[in-house]
Protein backbone atom coordinates (compact mmCIF):
# COMPACT_ATOMS: atom_id res chain seq x y z
CA UNK A 1 0.00 0.00 0.00
CA UNK A 2 1.00 3.65 -0.34
CA UNK A 3 2.21 5.19 2.91
CA UNK A 4 2.15 8.98 3.27
CA UNK A 5 5.23 10.45 4.85
CA UNK A 6 7.12 13.69 5.01
CA UNK A 7 6.36 17.02 6.59
CA UNK A 8 4.01 19.19 4.54
CA UNK A 9 5.63 22.40 3.36
CA UNK A 10 3.86 25.67 2.79
CA UNK A 11 4.70 28.96 1.18
CA UNK A 12 6.04 29.96 -2.20
CA UNK A 13 9.61 29.97 -0.89
CA UNK A 14 9.60 26.28 0.04
CA UNK A 15 11.39 24.06 -2.52
CA UNK A 16 8.96 22.09 -4.63
CA UNK A 17 9.19 18.31 -4.42
CA UNK A 18 9.55 16.39 -7.69
CA UNK A 19 6.30 14.96 -8.97
CA UNK A 20 7.80 11.45 -9.11
CA UNK A 21 11.07 9.79 -8.23
CA UNK A 22 12.60 6.34 -7.72
CA UNK A 23 14.28 5.64 -4.39
CA UNK A 24 16.08 2.64 -2.93
CA UNK A 25 15.88 2.75 0.89
CA UNK A 26 17.24 -0.22 2.90
CA UNK A 27 13.82 -1.88 3.06
CA UNK A 28 13.54 -2.02 -0.73
CA UNK A 29 12.95 0.14 -3.82
CA UNK A 30 9.92 2.42 -3.97
CA UNK A 31 8.24 4.93 -6.25
CA UNK A 32 7.73 8.23 -4.44
CA UNK A 33 4.97 10.59 -5.61
CA UNK A 34 4.02 14.14 -4.73
CA UNK A 35 0.36 13.72 -3.75
CA UNK A 36 -1.40 16.13 -6.09
CA UNK A 37 -4.75 15.67 -4.38
CA UNK A 38 -3.42 17.69 -1.43
CA UNK A 39 -2.06 20.63 -3.38
CA UNK A 40 -1.88 23.55 -2.97
CA UNK A 41 -2.57 23.31 0.78
CA UNK A 42 0.34 21.01 1.50
CA UNK A 43 3.20 19.21 -0.19
CA UNK A 44 3.05 15.62 0.99
CA UNK A 45 4.49 12.51 -0.60
CA UNK A 46 3.16 9.00 -1.12
CA UNK A 47 5.51 6.04 -1.04
CA UNK A 48 4.42 3.18 -3.32
CA UNK A 49 6.00 -0.15 -2.45
CA UNK A 50 4.01 -2.17 -4.98
CA UNK A 51 1.97 -1.84 -8.16
CA UNK A 52 -1.49 -1.87 -6.50
CA UNK A 53 -0.46 1.19 -4.49
CA UNK A 54 0.74 2.93 -7.64
CA UNK A 55 -2.45 2.04 -9.52
CA UNK A 56 -4.50 3.48 -6.66
CA UNK A 57 -2.47 6.68 -6.83
CA UNK A 58 -3.11 6.89 -10.58
CA UNK A 59 -6.85 6.32 -10.26
CA UNK A 60 -7.27 8.84 -7.44
CA UNK A 61 -5.21 11.43 -9.37
CA UNK A 62 -2.47 11.61 -6.75
CA UNK A 63 -0.27 11.25 -9.81
CA UNK A 64 -1.71 12.48 -13.12
CA UNK A 65 -0.98 14.07 -16.48
CA UNK A 66 -0.27 12.12 -19.66
CA UNK A 67 3.56 12.37 -19.82
CA UNK A 68 3.98 11.67 -16.11
CA UNK A 69 1.62 8.70 -16.33
CA UNK A 70 3.93 7.22 -18.96
CA UNK A 71 6.86 7.66 -16.61
CA UNK A 72 4.88 6.21 -13.71
CA UNK A 73 3.88 3.21 -15.80
CA UNK A 74 7.49 2.45 -16.70
CA UNK A 75 8.66 2.76 -13.10
CA UNK A 76 5.72 0.61 -12.00
CA UNK A 77 6.93 -2.24 -14.20
CA UNK A 78 10.45 -1.79 -12.85
CA UNK A 79 9.10 -1.82 -9.29
CA UNK A 80 7.33 -5.12 -9.89
CA UNK A 81 10.42 -6.61 -11.53
CA UNK A 82 12.91 -5.51 -8.88
CA UNK A 83 10.65 -6.65 -6.03
CA UNK A 84 10.03 -10.02 -7.68
CA UNK A 85 6.34 -9.65 -8.52
CA UNK A 86 4.64 -10.91 -11.68
CA UNK A 87 5.70 -8.42 -14.36
CA UNK A 88 3.04 -9.38 -16.91
CA UNK A 89 0.27 -9.02 -14.35
CA UNK A 90 1.66 -5.69 -13.15
CA UNK A 91 1.87 -4.41 -16.72
CA UNK A 92 -1.73 -5.35 -17.48
CA UNK A 93 -3.00 -3.68 -14.30
CA UNK A 94 -1.03 -0.51 -14.91
CA UNK A 95 -1.93 -0.18 -18.59
CA UNK A 96 -5.66 0.07 -17.88
CA UNK A 97 -5.53 2.15 -14.71
CA UNK A 98 -6.75 5.11 -16.79
CA UNK A 99 -7.92 4.41 -20.35
CA UNK A 100 -7.62 7.72 -22.20
CA UNK A 101 -3.99 8.74 -21.65
CA UNK A 102 -2.02 6.76 -24.22
CA UNK A 103 1.30 7.59 -22.55
CA UNK A 104 0.55 5.25 -19.65
CA UNK A 105 0.48 2.14 -21.83
CA UNK A 106 3.47 3.46 -23.79
CA UNK A 107 5.64 3.67 -20.68
CA UNK A 108 4.54 0.23 -19.56
CA UNK A 109 5.36 -1.27 -22.97
CA UNK A 110 8.83 0.27 -22.99
CA UNK A 111 9.78 -1.19 -19.61
CA UNK A 112 8.23 -4.60 -20.34
CA UNK A 113 10.06 -4.82 -23.67
CA UNK A 114 13.39 -4.10 -21.96
CA UNK A 115 12.63 -6.73 -19.32
CA UNK A 116 11.63 -9.37 -21.88
CA UNK A 117 14.59 -8.64 -24.14
CA UNK A 118 17.02 -9.08 -21.26
CA UNK A 119 15.48 -12.46 -20.40
CA UNK A 120 15.47 -13.55 -24.03
CA UNK A 121 19.17 -12.75 -24.26
CA UNK A 122 19.84 -15.20 -21.44
CA UNK A 123 19.99 -12.71 -18.62
CA UNK A 124 18.94 -13.46 -15.07
CA UNK A 125 15.75 -12.13 -13.55
CA UNK A 126 17.89 -9.61 -11.66
CA UNK A 127 19.48 -8.37 -14.88
CA UNK A 128 16.08 -8.18 -16.53
CA UNK A 129 14.78 -6.10 -13.62
CA UNK A 130 17.78 -3.79 -13.94
CA UNK A 131 17.03 -3.43 -17.65
CA UNK A 132 13.43 -2.47 -16.89
CA UNK A 133 14.61 0.15 -14.40
CA UNK A 134 17.14 1.54 -16.87
CA UNK A 135 14.38 1.83 -19.47
CA UNK A 136 12.10 3.64 -17.01
CA UNK A 137 14.88 6.10 -16.30
CA UNK A 138 15.34 6.56 -20.06
CA UNK A 139 11.61 7.30 -20.50
CA UNK A 140 11.91 9.84 -17.68
CA UNK A 141 14.96 11.55 -19.19
CA UNK A 142 13.47 11.60 -22.69
CA UNK A 143 10.36 13.32 -21.43
CA UNK A 144 12.45 15.98 -19.70
CA UNK A 145 14.30 16.66 -22.96
CA UNK A 146 11.02 16.69 -24.87
CA UNK A 147 9.59 19.23 -22.45
CA UNK A 148 12.52 21.59 -22.96
CA UNK A 149 12.32 21.30 -26.73
CA UNK A 150 8.54 21.88 -26.79
CA UNK A 151 8.99 25.01 -24.71
CA UNK A 152 11.54 26.28 -27.21
CA UNK A 153 9.43 25.47 -30.27
CA UNK A 154 6.24 26.73 -28.64
CA UNK A 155 7.82 30.07 -27.80
CA UNK A 156 9.02 30.41 -31.39
CA UNK A 157 5.51 29.63 -32.63
CA UNK A 158 3.99 32.27 -30.35
CA UNK A 159 6.44 34.77 -31.80
CA UNK A 160 5.26 33.89 -35.30
CA UNK A 161 1.56 33.94 -34.45
CA UNK A 162 1.67 36.94 -32.12
CA UNK A 163 4.60 39.21 -32.99
CA UNK A 164 5.39 41.87 -30.45
CA UNK A 165 5.08 39.88 -27.22
CA UNK A 166 2.80 40.85 -24.39
CA UNK A 167 0.95 37.56 -24.72
CA UNK A 168 -2.28 36.94 -22.82
CA UNK A 169 -2.54 33.16 -22.75
CA UNK A 170 -5.53 31.11 -21.63
CA UNK A 171 -4.85 27.58 -20.43
CA UNK A 172 -6.98 24.72 -19.14
CA UNK A 173 -6.28 22.01 -16.57
CA UNK A 174 -2.64 21.57 -15.48
CA UNK A 175 0.29 21.02 -17.81
CA UNK A 176 3.39 22.00 -15.85
CA UNK A 177 6.12 20.12 -14.00
CA UNK A 178 3.42 18.24 -12.09
CA UNK A 179 2.62 16.26 -15.26
CA UNK A 180 6.09 15.86 -16.72
CA UNK A 181 9.66 14.74 -16.31
CA UNK A 182 10.59 18.34 -17.14
CA UNK A 183 8.71 21.63 -16.89
CA UNK A 184 5.62 20.40 -18.65
CA UNK A 185 3.88 20.84 -21.98
CA UNK A 186 1.59 23.85 -22.53
CA UNK A 187 2.58 25.43 -19.22
CA UNK A 188 6.25 25.08 -20.17
CA UNK A 189 5.61 27.26 -23.22
CA UNK A 190 3.88 29.90 -21.10
CA UNK A 191 6.75 29.69 -18.62
CA UNK A 192 9.25 30.23 -21.44
CA UNK A 193 7.27 33.30 -22.52
CA UNK A 194 7.34 34.56 -18.93
CA UNK A 195 11.11 34.14 -18.70
CA UNK A 196 11.53 35.93 -22.02
CA UNK A 197 9.48 38.86 -20.72
CA UNK A 198 6.75 38.17 -23.27
CA UNK A 199 3.92 36.97 -21.02
CA UNK A 200 1.47 39.68 -20.03
CA UNK A 201 -1.10 37.45 -18.33
CA UNK A 202 -1.78 33.74 -17.83
CA UNK A 203 -5.51 33.12 -17.66
CA UNK A 204 -6.09 29.93 -15.65
CA UNK A 205 -9.38 28.07 -16.08
CA UNK A 206 -10.33 26.61 -12.70
CA UNK A 207 -11.10 23.32 -14.51
CA UNK A 208 -14.12 21.81 -12.83
CA UNK A 209 -14.98 19.51 -11.22
CA UNK A 210 -11.57 18.72 -9.68
CA UNK A 211 -10.05 22.19 -10.07
CA UNK A 212 -6.71 21.18 -11.57
CA UNK A 213 -6.32 24.73 -12.86
CA UNK A 214 -7.20 26.55 -9.65
CA UNK A 215 -5.30 24.13 -7.41
CA UNK A 216 -2.34 23.07 -9.54
CA UNK A 217 -1.68 25.50 -12.39
CA UNK A 218 -2.11 28.48 -10.07
CA UNK A 219 0.26 26.74 -7.62
CA UNK A 220 2.92 26.40 -10.31
CA UNK A 221 2.35 29.90 -11.71
CA UNK A 222 2.69 31.44 -8.24
CA UNK A 223 5.97 29.62 -7.66
CA UNK A 224 7.31 30.89 -10.96
CA UNK A 225 6.31 34.48 -10.24
CA UNK A 226 4.03 34.62 -13.26
CA UNK A 227 1.22 37.14 -13.64
CA UNK A 228 -1.85 34.90 -13.51
CA UNK A 229 -5.57 35.10 -12.90
CA UNK A 230 -7.92 32.21 -12.09
CA UNK A 231 -11.38 32.26 -13.67
CA UNK A 232 -14.46 30.03 -13.64
CA UNK A 233 -14.58 27.83 -16.72
CA UNK A 234 -17.84 29.46 -17.76
CA UNK A 235 -16.23 32.92 -17.75
CA UNK A 236 -13.87 32.14 -20.64
CA UNK A 237 -16.40 33.34 -23.21
CA UNK A 238 -16.56 36.80 -21.70
CA UNK A 239 -12.76 37.03 -21.85
CA UNK A 240 -12.78 36.23 -25.56
CA UNK A 241 -15.60 38.68 -26.18
CA UNK A 242 -13.62 41.40 -24.42
CA UNK A 243 -10.57 40.72 -26.59
CA UNK A 244 -8.50 39.67 -23.57
CA UNK A 245 -7.16 36.36 -24.98
CA UNK A 246 -4.33 36.24 -27.52
CA UNK A 247 -3.86 32.46 -27.61
CA UNK A 248 -5.10 29.26 -26.00
CA UNK A 249 -2.49 26.68 -24.97
CA UNK A 250 -3.53 23.24 -23.77
CA UNK A 251 -1.97 19.81 -23.38
CA UNK A 252 -3.34 16.46 -24.53
CA UNK A 253 -3.91 12.95 -23.23
CA UNK A 254 -4.24 11.35 -26.65
CA UNK A 255 -4.03 12.62 -30.22
CA UNK A 256 -5.66 10.40 -32.82
CA UNK A 257 -4.26 9.78 -36.30
CA UNK A 258 -6.67 12.32 -37.78
CA UNK A 259 -5.41 15.04 -35.43
CA UNK A 260 -8.36 14.98 -33.02
CA UNK A 261 -7.20 15.86 -29.52
CA UNK A 262 -8.48 14.33 -26.29
CA UNK A 263 -7.84 16.62 -23.34
CA UNK A 264 -9.40 17.56 -20.02
CA UNK A 265 -13.13 18.13 -20.39
CA UNK A 266 -13.78 21.77 -21.21
CA UNK A 267 -11.07 21.96 -23.87
CA UNK A 268 -13.45 21.54 -26.82
CA UNK A 269 -15.60 24.57 -25.88
CA UNK A 270 -12.42 26.65 -25.70
CA UNK A 271 -11.52 25.53 -29.22
CA UNK A 272 -14.94 26.61 -30.49
CA UNK A 273 -14.61 29.98 -28.76
CA UNK A 274 -11.11 30.44 -30.14
CA UNK A 275 -12.22 29.70 -33.70
CA UNK A 276 -15.16 32.13 -33.48
CA UNK A 277 -12.94 34.89 -32.09
CA UNK A 278 -10.00 34.19 -34.47
CA UNK A 279 -7.64 33.27 -31.62
CA UNK A 280 -4.92 30.60 -32.11
CA UNK A 281 -5.70 27.31 -30.37
CA UNK A 282 -2.43 25.44 -29.79
CA UNK A 283 -1.92 21.93 -28.39
CA UNK A 284 1.44 21.10 -26.80
CA UNK A 285 2.20 17.40 -26.34
CA UNK A 286 5.15 15.02 -26.75
CA UNK A 287 5.21 12.49 -29.57
CA UNK A 288 4.40 9.80 -26.99
CA UNK A 289 0.87 11.27 -26.89
CA UNK A 290 0.35 10.71 -30.62
CA UNK A 291 -1.60 7.51 -31.21
CA UNK A 292 -1.53 6.44 -34.88
CA UNK A 293 -3.45 3.28 -34.02
CA UNK A 294 -6.54 5.31 -33.11
CA UNK A 295 -7.75 6.32 -36.57
CA UNK A 296 -10.10 9.13 -35.53
CA UNK A 297 -11.18 11.09 -32.51
CA UNK A 298 -14.54 9.35 -32.25
CA UNK A 299 -12.69 6.12 -31.40
CA UNK A 300 -10.87 7.53 -28.38
CA UNK A 301 -12.11 5.92 -25.19
CA UNK A 302 -13.13 8.73 -22.84
CA UNK A 303 -12.84 7.93 -19.15
CA UNK A 304 -16.06 8.37 -17.19
CA UNK A 305 -15.42 9.28 -13.58
CA UNK A 306 -17.53 8.94 -10.44
CA UNK A 307 -20.57 11.16 -10.15
CA UNK A 308 -19.70 12.29 -6.63
CA UNK A 309 -16.90 14.42 -8.07
CA UNK A 310 -19.69 16.61 -9.48
CA UNK A 311 -22.35 16.28 -6.80
CA UNK A 312 -19.96 16.93 -3.90
CA UNK A 313 -17.18 19.38 -3.15
CA UNK A 314 -14.31 17.73 -1.31
CA UNK A 315 -12.40 19.83 1.19
CA UNK A 316 -8.67 19.27 1.84
CA UNK A 317 -7.57 16.57 4.24
CA UNK A 318 -7.44 17.78 7.83
CA UNK A 319 -6.41 16.24 11.14
CA UNK A 320 -8.98 15.94 13.92
CA UNK A 321 -8.00 14.39 17.25
CA UNK A 322 -4.80 13.05 15.70
CA UNK A 323 -6.66 11.26 12.91
CA UNK A 324 -6.83 12.31 9.28
CA UNK A 325 -10.24 13.03 7.83
CA UNK A 326 -11.75 14.54 4.72
CA UNK A 327 -14.97 16.48 4.29
CA UNK A 328 -17.32 16.25 1.31
CA UNK A 329 -20.08 18.82 1.02
CA UNK A 330 -23.09 17.88 -1.13
CA UNK A 331 -24.04 20.56 -3.68
CA UNK A 332 -26.97 18.76 -5.31
CA UNK A 333 -30.20 17.23 -4.00
CA UNK A 334 -29.89 13.63 -2.78
CA UNK A 335 -30.01 11.15 -5.64
CA UNK A 336 -29.00 13.66 -8.35
CA UNK A 337 -27.45 12.02 -11.39
CA UNK A 338 -24.15 13.37 -12.75
CA UNK A 339 -22.46 13.26 -16.15
CA UNK A 340 -18.71 13.33 -15.51
CA UNK A 341 -16.46 12.60 -18.50
CA UNK A 342 -12.82 13.26 -17.68
CA UNK A 343 -12.03 14.40 -21.22
CA UNK A 344 -13.57 15.74 -24.40
CA UNK A 345 -12.32 15.50 -27.99
CA UNK A 346 -11.48 18.51 -30.18
CA UNK A 347 -11.49 17.90 -33.97
CA UNK A 348 -8.34 18.74 -35.91
CA UNK A 349 -9.97 21.54 -37.88
CA UNK A 350 -10.25 23.59 -34.68
CA UNK A 351 -6.55 23.17 -33.80
CA UNK A 352 -4.17 25.83 -35.10
CA UNK A 353 -1.03 23.82 -34.37
CA UNK A 354 0.29 20.86 -32.43
CA UNK A 355 3.70 21.43 -30.84
CA UNK A 356 5.79 18.29 -30.27
CA UNK A 357 9.48 17.90 -29.49
CA UNK A 358 9.96 16.67 -33.07
CA UNK A 359 8.38 19.73 -34.64
CA UNK A 360 5.28 21.87 -34.99
CA UNK A 361 2.42 20.54 -37.09
CA UNK A 362 0.36 23.29 -38.75
CA UNK A 363 -2.05 22.82 -40.38
CA UNK A 364 -2.96 19.66 -38.53
CA UNK A 365 -3.40 16.88 -41.07
CA UNK A 366 -3.27 13.11 -40.99
CA UNK A 367 -0.20 13.03 -43.25
CA UNK A 368 1.71 15.58 -41.18
CA UNK A 369 1.04 13.65 -37.97
CA UNK A 370 2.07 10.40 -39.64
CA UNK A 371 5.35 12.06 -40.56
CA UNK A 372 5.91 13.09 -36.94
CA UNK A 373 5.22 9.54 -35.79
CA UNK A 374 7.74 8.15 -38.27
CA UNK A 375 10.44 10.63 -37.26
CA UNK A 376 12.86 9.51 -34.60
CA UNK A 377 12.90 11.57 -31.42
CA UNK A 378 14.71 14.88 -31.96
CA UNK A 379 15.35 13.84 -35.56
CA UNK A 380 14.96 15.99 -38.62
CA UNK A 381 11.81 15.76 -40.71
CA UNK A 382 11.32 16.36 -44.40
CA UNK A 383 7.58 16.86 -44.06
CA UNK A 384 5.98 18.99 -46.68
CA UNK A 385 2.77 19.32 -44.70
CA UNK A 386 3.57 22.28 -42.52
CA UNK A 387 5.62 20.49 -39.86
CA UNK A 388 8.48 22.72 -38.80
CA UNK A 389 11.13 20.37 -37.44
CA UNK A 390 14.67 20.81 -36.21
Amino acid sequence: MADPYGVPQAGAEAPAMPALRWEEPPEGPVVVLLDQTRLPAEETELVCTDVPALVQAIRTLAVRGAPLLGIAGAYGVALAAVRGFDVAEAAATLSYARPTAVNLAYGVRRAVAAYDEALAAGGTVEKAAAAALAEARAVHAEDARASARMAELGLELLGELLPGGGHRILTHCNTGALVSGGEGTAFAVALAAHRAGELRRLWVDETRPLLQGARLTAYEAARAGMAYTVLPDGAAGSLFAAGEVDAVLIGADRIAADGAVANKVGSYPLAVLARYHHVPFVVVAPTTTLDPETEEGALIEVEQRAGHEVTEISLPHVYVGGAETGVALPVTPPGAQAYNPAFDVTPAELVTAIVTEAGVVSPVTRDALAEVCSTSRFGKSRSGNGMMAE
